[in-house]
């Protein structure tokens, strides 16, 4: 059983920058492939950016590549998603999430993620 807690949304200009943290509970997190998710209002909850369980392999959506960087602490039990030029349309909950594997390969598909925080709000003003 993991355990997940987001923080660092709040509400940002428009070409600003946040960092949310997920910190986990457990002595196993260096075990799960961890992806960030966002739900904007009105729409699917989407992918974002997911890091394999050693943090060696990362995948983006195309819609953040270059601007958001995805990376891990296992010591700290904590992934970490920095955002960077931020747009109105980035705009929504960000959920972490957790997936139970030592594959590099990382899956897109939040039906593929068995553990989930209970989200962040961030807000981009243009």
């Amino acid at each position: 059983q993991v355990q997940l807690v987001e923080s660092g949304g709040g509400l940002v200009q428009s070409g600003g920058s946040l960092r949310l943290s997920c910190a986990a509970s457990g002595r196993t997190f260096s075990s799960y492939a961890m992806g960030w998710f966002r739900l904007p209002l009105g729409s699917e909850r989407e992918f974002v950016a997911g890091i394999s369980w050693s943090g060696g392999f990362t995948t983006y959506a195309d819609s953040v590549k270059g601007r958001f960087t995805i990376s891990r602490d296992n010591a700290k039990n904590t992934v970490y998603l920095q955002m960077n030029s931020l747009k109105p349309e980035d705009t929504a909950v960000y959920y972490c999430a957790a997936r139970s594997s030592l594959s590099a390969t990382i899956m897109i598909k939040q039906d593929e993620y068995q553990y989930w925080g209970q989200g962040t709000q961030v807000t981009v003003s243009s």
